[in-house]
């Protein structure tokens, strides 16, 4: 049994871990609630050009009736034999369940893709670890080519040695997330798609509402097949006892359990661009979307990452909520257990005096 000393040892180690864990909550409930209002603020924008979009596709064909072609290739599907797969977790850990269940919506979609070449891109450290360890990285070959133009180029050419392979990372983006990251991002994914080295791309994050409102999703990217539509493949729902836990760390943190209310500020967005009138163009169709659909994929993107942020924050005010729980019960077993040892000791101590008073 151990003895006095030892139990407040413990009782000294354990509420020194508590005050940790309770520093780390609250940090964790102040930058949620930054990522909250950077994500709120970000929503106009999406709603604005998509509302444009939507007016431009109802007034201009996607067909060139001229030419029968796709005015854009992005609006173009093709038979999904090359994927992409951006999978959004966190850079850090101490979060519960957040990035094992986005890495579990990743791992179920390769493994129901079957044998289909499969490029892995990650954004966050607990993402990008967790793919190098399973999966190889891409190797690209230098090769010299003639170019009428300039005489002779130096291109990169894929050597593909397994199905399913790493073909980037981007680590610490979504500790200071800004839109021209996810931009460039956009950018990347856009000139593959074009070029044809990828024929789809999904995307895998946490969708977050509120603090008890929010799901793991797959998430398709490219092809556009409907502006505006979030085309969702599969998602992970939180359960009834984790949707409890995050009520109860948000409420003592003082963090709303309800998503707010911005209806009329979604609304008027809406209306944006949305007027049953004739627009003039003095640009083609063309050149319209070309300068609107990397816009719209950007925000798409942006958008999975900001809400993958509100969301991994508020998973780790909820695991270190647990944590400052259980500290504050071990702290009191230890010192139930505590107080027992002493009153032990000291009714042994008095059936010796008294044992010795006895026999004298």
């Amino acid at each position: 049994m151990p003895s006095v000393l030892d139990l407040k040892r413990r009782i000294r180690s354990v509420k020194n871990t508590r005050q940790i864990t309770k520093a780390m909550k609250m940090v964790s409930a102040a930058r949620l609630r930054r990522a909250q209002a950077r994500a709120l603020a970000a929503r106009p924008y999406a709603q604005m050009i998509t509302s444009v979009l939507e007016s431009l596709v109802r007034r201009i064909e996607i067909i060139d009736p001229e030419t029968n072609n796709i005015r854009h290739p992005l609006f173009l599907s093709r038979p999904e034999k090359r994927v992409l797969l951006v999978v959004i977790a966190g850079d850090r850990g101490f979060a519960g369940a957040f990035n094992g269940n986005i890495l579990k919506a990743a791992f179920n979609y390769i493994h129901d893709r079957g044998e289909k070449e499969i490029d892995i891109e990650t954004v966050g450290r607990k993402s990008t670890d967790a793919f190098r360890r399973r999966y190889p990285a891409a190797i690209y070959n230098e090769k010299k080519v003639d170019n009428p133009a300039d005489g002779e180029m130096t291109v990169k050419e894929r050597d593909r040695k397994a199905p399913i392979e790493m073909v980037g990372d981007h680590l610490g983006i979504l500790e200071k997330l800004e839109a021209h990251s996810a931009f460039e991002i956009a950018e990347e994914i856009i000139r593959r798609y074009v070029h044809e080295e990828i024929d789809a791309c999904y995307i895998v994050y946490n969708e977050f509402k509120s603090v008890i409102q929010q799901r793991v999703v797959t998430e398709r990217l490219l092809p556009l097949i409907e502006i505006g539509k979030h085309d969702i493949t599969q998602s992970i729902e939180l359960t009834r006892e984790e949707r409890e836990e995050a009520a109860r760390a948000a409420a003592s943190a003082g963090i709303e359990l309800q998503e707010p209310d911005t209806h009329e500020a979604d609304e008027e967005a809406k209306k944006f661009g949305t007027a049953e009138v004739d627009y003039i163009y003095d640009e083609s169709p063309e050149e319209l979307f070309n300068g609107l659909l990397p816009q719209y994929v950007s925000a798409m993107l942006y958008h999975a990452m900001a809400e993958s942020v509100a969301a991994e924050h508020a998973a780790r005010m909820t695991a270190m909520d647990a944590a400052t729980n259980n500290a504050s019960d071990m702290i009191d077993a230890y010192t139930l257990k505590m107080n027992r040892v002493r009153q032990a000791a000291i009714t042994k101590e008095i059936i010796e005096i008294v044992s010795g008073a006895a026999a004298v």
